[in-house]
């Protein structure tokens, strides 16, 4: 054959695949690989679909231009999203007060605001695909993705980590890589592997690319039994108190009294824990609406019987525009964490003005708070300091290991009754588990209306109470020394080395096209 004939041959091919590529198919499909993002997270928990997601995405980006790889993004977005997080519909109409009309139009407005994302991330790989060719192509993929996961997950609105990927491999054999790089560094192993089988799909050389495979997940197969931290004490008994008070009814004033009634009788029955933990809120009150009546006398039970109590209740400051949700320590020690990281449109309003006119116009109430600082002293419970996660804060990995040295385990209180009978409490429940993993610390999770756990420093729900039940959960667990690699190095490291990554492949693609112009 001659080479002009090669020539022409090689062009026909790849105009074939641009037309295969181009195909409305590929469009109609990003959505439902979405949905498959979805279902790899809790409570369906099919982890090995988030591989399928993102093998189906990075490969429909193949052989487009950045702009068709930004709508196929942005359909994959709607699909995962408008499935994972519809349930914000649910705080917004049945807590929020908002009717069906101006519940559906924010409902759908913040999903595919979300949306954008994924097609950034297409965007930027096809931007990027065209000063790199073959091979850089496997890394290109999974950084730009981790990367626009990060932006997402820590600068845009105070953050928003939901539907990571990372989150969704804790039942796989890449939850061995957490205790190192954390749900960034999971997240990115987990993309490279579908961007490697995407490879193996298309190409001819596959020995190479299966091996490669085969020592990324037998590596992270092993280090799931590494264990980086240590027993340092006595085994503490804890009881975790589920008051399942309605969150149409919580705040009621004819509710308080019965309300803080419940807690003081469901705590006296379990006396014989070291530490009592209520979840987030469970005073319906100030702190200093009921301090002297009703928190002093209980704390003076407290001490009597030898027991810690960890109660989550609002604080109001002599300045009238300082409003906190805190947690307080009473009995043998007192002390007082003020949530930092505060969640955006549900304790305070972010871009103002323009929010809240918004929000009042639909009638949706929300919360006030001033965030607390980032630097608080540690509380002690049980004979040993202790991290504090109000709500939100379980999402973001960098907050659980402010202090992680001195602390033996992890506490977290939240109240999800605003989420309704959703898949919200399951995916919360997981992204928790990931920070034990991370810390290498037990952690207690205590909550309004479910799901309450005790859970091990390998992610191991090693007690639970069931959802929407007036209970108490109770159990025993280790206080915990030593630092995971993650809890010395953080999310930077890693972050980091994407961006050098990508910096590198930039160059390695702008050499390689320099040097075939010349």
């Amino acid at each position: 054959m001659s080479v002009h004939s090669q020539k022409t041959l090689i062009s026909r091919v790849k105009k074939e695949n641009m037309r295969y590529s181009n195909s409305q198919y590929w469009d109609f499909c990003a959505p439902i690989a979405g949905i498959l993002l979805t279902l790899s997270f809790a409570p369906f928990d099919y982890s090995y679909s988030a591989l399928i997601a993102l093998v189906f995405l990075f490969a429909c980006w193949q052989n487009v231009s950045a702009k068709r790889a930004a709508l196929r993004g942005y359909l994959f977005g709607l699909g995962a999203f408008g499935s994972g997080v519809s349930w914000v519909y649910i705080s917004m109409h049945d807590f929020g007060g908002a009717g069906v009309p101006g519940s559906t139009i924010l409902t759908g407005l913040f999903c595919a605001f979300w949306a954008l994302f994924p097609a950034l991330a297409g965007y930027l790989s096809l931007k990027m695909v065209s000063i790199n060719k073959g091979r850089a192509q496997l890394l290109l993929f999974p950084v730009i993705w981790i990367l626009v996961e990060y932006f997402r997950g820590y600068w845009i609105l105070n953050g928003f980590p939901w539907l990571h990927i990372g989150f969704s491999q804790l039942e796989t054999p890449l939850s061995g890589y957490i205790a190192i790089f954390g749900v960034y560094g999971t997240g990115f192993i987990a993309a490279l592997t579908a961007s490697v089988i995407g490879e193996i799909v298309r190409s001819d050389k596959k020995r190479l690319l299966i091996t490669a495979l085969i020592i990324l997940w037998g590596t992270g197969a092993l280090l799931r039994n590494q264990t980086w931290t240590h027993e340092i004490g006595r085994p503490i008994r804890v009881s975790m108190i589920q008051g399942n008070i309605a969150q149409d009814q919580k705040w009621r004033p004819e509710n308080k009294i019965n309300t803080l009634l419940k807690y003081k009788k469901m705590t006296e029955e379990h006396w014989d824990a070291n530490i009592i933990i209520w979840p987030e809120t469970a005073i319906p009150a100030y702190l200093d609406q009921v301090k002297d009546a009703f928190l002093t006398p209980l704390a003076n039970d407290a001490k009597l019987h030898n027991t810690d109590l960890i109660i989550s209740v609002p604080v109001q400051e002599r300045d009238p525009n300082k409003n906190f949700n805190a947690v307080i320590t009473l009995g043998k020690e007192q002390g007082m964490y003020r949530k930092s990281h505060l969640l955006p449109f549900g304790e305070y309003l972010p871009l103002q003005p323009l929010s809240g006119f918004v929000l009042n116009l639909l009638n949706i109430r929300l919360g006030n708070f001033t965030p607390g600082a980032v630097d608080q002293p540690l509380m002690k419970a049980g004979g040993y300091p202790f991290i504090t996660l109000v709500c939100y804060e379980d999402a973001f990995g960098d907050l659980s290991i402010q202090g992680l040295a001195d602390a033996a385990f992890l506490v977290n209180v939240t109240n999800d009754g605003w989420f309704g009978n959703s898949i919200e409490p399951h995916q919360h429940m997981q992204m928790a588990r990931m920070r034990a993993i991370e810390t290498g610390r037990f952690l207690l999770r205590s909550t309004n209306t479910g799901i309450t756990a005790i859970v091990s420093p390998k992610g191991e729900i090693t007690g639970e109470a069931p959802l929407f039940e007036e209970t108490a959960l109770t159990g025993t667990i280790t206080p915990m020394g030593g630092m995971t690699p993650y809890a010395i190095w953080g999310d930077k490291p890693v972050i980091l080395g994407m961006v050098v990554l990508l910096l590198g492949l930039m160059g390695y693609g702008r050499f390689f096209k320099i040097k075939r112009l010349a």
